[in-house]
């Protein structure tokens, strides 16, 4: 398949900038793989979608303040750092900018030295390894020198950094926000699980490399980032029983999605308990083994996520409704609109 099968047309004005103040005030077009049918409602109307013996599996994961400014000590050039993952205790993978201006040896200072880094290797794609020090817990620290890396598509600063956290967020690692589970409130959940429904939970770490372009023009040659997952015991069990009494399993965002066809993929449609590395790439015709349903936001043209979408129900249904969403004014990307697949 060509990138070009999965662009549309997207005016700039309905690209998302700011998140709306009630989580659960954003509107949901609801899609269904059997009739191809849409219907327009709100997120709070979700509830209604559901079933008892269903299960919603969210993404735990934990945005990382992770984008410092600071000087370098010996000249005091700004610099900027971008925490992209752990390598070992003290010691991270970044970014910098301007990149050629941090050699092996140079050191960083943030926060008037309250954080400190020295440059200690290369990676490739022009990365450096930077090992830090500083005084008490490094998270800490972190969140109070760190800025969220917000994806490049907005422009507006984020007043408050926990809304780009989902209510639930508890591992701390990722590089962005899961976003189809910044729409859930903690009194929605209690809501859906009085229903019957089980709520479980996995970890998916975003990469980075989920805001990068498909660089290609056929899809086949697309190379996935790999991202850290876990699946406790504890969810693998929910999973299997639900999957087994016959209830649907809807994963919350395409982070979740990876995660579970990863781990079904690899033992032949089971869950286990597992950790590591995906760099699974759903498009169509792919066959899923996991999921029954998704909640998803409205995701970029010619994007890897929108090739997910396609695949779960089919290209030129997923650009019709994208198309529809467009005409209807939703809001789209992160901090925008969402999208119920049944």
């Amino acid at each position: 398949m060509n990138i070009e099968d999965f662009d549309f047309n997207l005016p700039e004005e309905l690209i998302a900038q700011t998140p709306l103040k009630d989580r659960t005030a954003s509107r949901l077009l609801v899609l269904s793989r059997q009739t191809n049918e849409m219907e327009h409602q709100h997120f709070s109307d979700i509830k209604r979608y559901l079933k008892k013996g269903d299960c919603l599996v969210l993404n735990d994961t934990r945005v990382l303040p992770a984008r410092l400014y600071g000087i370098k000590a010996d000249t005091g050039a700004k610099i900027e750092v971008l925490l992209l993952h752990q390598e070992e205790q003290d010691t991270w993978e970044v970014l910098t900018k301007p990149a050629k201006k941090v050699k092996v040896g140079t050191e960083l200072l943030f926060g008037d030295g309250k954080l400190k880094a020295i440059c200690i290797g290369f990676k490739e794609h022009g990365g450096r390894i930077l090992e830090f020090s500083y005084e008490g817990i490094f998270y800490e620290v972190l969140d109070e020198l760190g800025e969220m890396p917000l994806p490049p598509y907005i422009k507006e600063q984020l007043p408050e950094k926990e809304r780009y956290q989902t209510v639930f967020a508890k591992e701390e690692g990722s590089a962005a926000a899961p976003t189809a589970g910044l729409h859930f409130t903690n009194q929605l959940l209690e809501e859906i699980k009085n229903l019957g429904i089980t709520i479980s939970f996995i970890t998916l770490h975003v990469g980075l490399g989920t805001f990068r372009p498909v660089s290609v023009d056929n899809v086949d040659d697309h190379q996935m980032h790999s991202e850290f997952y876990h699946m406790t015991q504890e969810t693998a069990e929910t999973l299997n029983k639900v999957k087994n009494n016959g209830g649907r399993i809807i994963s919350v965002g395409t982070t979740s999605t990876r995660t579970l066809e990863t781990i079904a993929r690899d033992n032949e449609g089971e869950f286990v308990e597992s950790t590591g590395w995906t760099d699974i790439f759903i498009y169509p015709p792919y066959q899923f083994k996991a999921i029954d349903g998704l909640i998803t936001n409205f995701h970029l043209p010619k994007s890897t996520l929108i090739m997910l979408v396609s695949a779960l129900v089919d290209r030129d249904t997923i650009l019709k409704a994208y198309n529809e969403a467009v005409k209807e004014k939703y809001r789209f990307f992160s901090f925008g609109d969402a999208m119920l697949i049944l």
